[in-house]
């Protein structure tokens, strides 16, 4: 599992990002056991809180759910997992036609550029 996080965002949503991929895009199914807390701090290169901390929240979304001593498991409401995704995917292309915007490009202009690159 890649772990590359982007130090200037906060860790915590980025490993909930991540691990709502994986579970959206299948490669992570319902009822499937994570990684421990630590192994997943020790491949990201955080600390064990912080990775605790994403469970946590993942937990209260319904995405994971943990059994006591057993460890934590994608639960079976896995469209949990894509609507987070979604919301993600969406905000990230809000974020990047508003800074192409800013730059000064036009509808036009932006379109061509996805299209140049879309098959790089």
């Amino acid at each position: 599992m890649n772990w590359s996080l982007d130090k200037k965002r906060p860790i915590c949503p980025q490993i909930c990002e991540k691990l709502c991929v994986l579970i959206a895009s299948g490669e992570i199914s319902a009822g499937d056991r994570l990684m421990s807390v630590r192994d997943v701090a020790l491949n990201a290169g955080v600390t064990p809180n912080t990775v605790q901390k994403s469970f946590e929240q993942l937990e209260q979304q319904g995405v994971i759910y943990s059994k006591r001593g057993s460890g934590w498991y994608v639960s079976d409401n896995v469209a949990i997992a894509k609507e987070t995704l979604d919301r993600l995917i969406h905000t990230k292309t809000v974020n990047y036609l508003n800074d192409m915007q800013s730059l000064g490009l036009d509808k036009k202009e932006i379109i061509s550029i996805i299209k140049e690159l879309r098959y790089e």
